[in-house]
């Protein structure tokens, strides 16, 4: 990481770039000036395939303010040198992580989130969005299978969605003073799910994790032995979180076997299906989802695999009134709602930007037919690559139903997959290719996430020859 010392030079004068927009006719200065930085953004996208996806070198500009304010020109290039030092996603050899290139549509919402500045806080502080946020959320609910009258909240990612339905869980369940009670999930579950249990001022035990089978799902019966050994012991039980979507492999637990047991037992279900819960937009891989519907609450990340800029997270409530009864304080010092309710009292989070800006117009520019694409595409993608390296043999592969890939050489533990991992890994980045490394099970692997559109055959093919060079030559050995 390199600096730049602050500049000794003149500056152009902050009066050319006007603080604030005029508002009682159209800005030429910020129109120009927004045309300017959308020509950076353009270029940087646009050249996105001539490197890899993470810089070479990346130069901080000065941090601190000047005296004197800066104009558009040095703004601009100080911009410039963060873009460059940025991660660039839209680099086809990006196949590292759950974050694929942006929608342009929702950049384009991004944008005019922005220079709106509403606060989802209140409906008098975003009367439009707070109406579409509201109307989005409960269409979205009705696609993944919930009932009439489901809805929720659009959050800052998925670990505030989870968080926000353990505590709805909690409430409705009228254990917010039970310091013994638990939450049940599989051992392959969201490390966010071990930050909520904490945040809640639950210890360590009260996060029960459970094993999974060999394909890295939940496993029906151990969680019914488990519900009945609390039940027995009368131990409370805020809420079985069920996972649509395993990090590492994608995995996807039974639902509907889960919900079944819920029922049983009075518990409340909730499925972290920040990754996979999406995938309900594919008649393709609906049937994988069977029994989603029968959630409590779903978290569900449009932005892990659509495109949709960050952040955009979802909680979905069969009964959306749950969220209020959970968090809402009155908010006092706001006119009273005239439209079901602030979107401020429908979660932890009182100030927000209006997100939903950009979920809803990159759905509207992709379509429904737009959206089982993409999901179609990656799925695809990932079976391609499954093929190429089970073909080449010396492999133990991990993966689901889903776009994820995880993979090391057979008999390689330890210290000995560390080594091969990272070596690997800066094998493809010299070819552009770009890999995560983590760590399953006890052992580093090499992770392929193939949600990015830009990634063609070809670069999956130069993808399974580096593997295969570090089969012949490992470095493990």
């Amino acid at each position: 990481m390199a600096s730049v010392p602050p500049a000794h030079r003149p500056s152009s004068s902050p009066q050319d770039f006007g603080a604030f927009a005029d508002p009682f006719q159209p800005d030429p200065v910020l129109e120009e000036v927004l045309q300017q930085a959308s020509g950076l953004l353009c270029r940087w996208l646009g050249q996105a395939g001539h490197g890899t996806p993470l810089p070479g070198l990346s130069v901080l500009p000065v941090v601190e303010p000047e005296l004197a304010g800066l104009g558009s020109e040095r703004l601009l290039a100080d911009l410039q040198l963060v873009m460059e030092g940025a991660y660039n996603p839209n680099h086809p050899g990006a196949l590292a992580h759950l974050d694929p290139p942006p929608l342009s549509a929702s950049i384009v919402a991004d944008l005019i989130c922005a220079g709106l500045n509403n606060n989802l806080l209140a409906e008098e502080l975003s009367p439009s969005l707070s109406r579409l946020e509201r109307a989005l959320c409960a269409w979205m609910a009705g696609r993944l299978g919930l009932p009439d009258g489901a809805g929720g909240v659009a959050a800052s990612g998925g670990s505030l969605s989870n968080l926000m339905a353990l505590v709805t869980a909690r409430h409705q369940r009228g254990l917010a003073c039970r310091g013994e009670a638990v939450v049940l999930c599989s051992e392959e579950a969201h490390v966010s799910l071990v930050k909520a249990t904490a945040v809640m001022g639950l210890p360590p035990e009260a996060l029960v994790q459970l094993p999974v089978t060999a394909a890295g799902t939940l496993e029906p019966q151990a969680l019914e032995e488990r519900l009945a050994q609390l039940d027995r012991a009368g131990t409370p039980v805020i809420a079985v979180v069920a996972t649509a979507g395993t990090t590492v492999r994608g995995a996807l637990d039974p639902l509907e076997p889960i919900a079944a047991l819920c029922r049983r037992y009075g518990h409340w279900l909730h499925v972290d299906g920040a990754i996979g819960a999406i995938f309900a937009f594919s008649e393709r891989f609906r049937t994988r989802l069977t029994g989603l519907g029968l959630a409590d609450s779903i978290t569900v990340n449009p932005q892990k695999l659509l495109g949709i800029t960050k952040t955009s997270s979802l909680l979905l409530l069969a009964d959306p009134r749950h969220l209020q009864r959970a968090f809402a304080t009155g908010l006092p010092y706001m006119e009273p709602s005239w439209g079901g309710g602030h979107q401020g009292e429908a979660g932890l989070q009182g100030t927000r930007p209006g997100e939903i800006l950009k979920l809803w117009l990159g759905l509207r520019q992709l379509g429904l037919d737009g959206v089982a694409a993409l999901i179609d595409a990656a799925v695809q993608r990932r079976t391609d690559l499954e093929q190429r390296l089970r073909a080449m043999g010396g492999l133990s592969l991990c993966s689901g139903p889903l776009h994820l890939l995880a993979f090391r050489p057979d008999g390689c533990e330890g210290t000995a997959a560390e080594r091969w991992s990272a070596a690997t890994r800066a094998a493809l980045l010299a070819e552009q290719l770009m890999l995560s490394r983590p760590v399953y099970r006890g052992h580093h692997h090499l992770k392929a996430v193939l949600g990015n559109p830009h990634t063609l055959p070809y670069h999956l093919e130069r993808l399974s020859l580096v593997v295969q060079q570090s089969l012949a030559e490992p470095p493990h050995g």
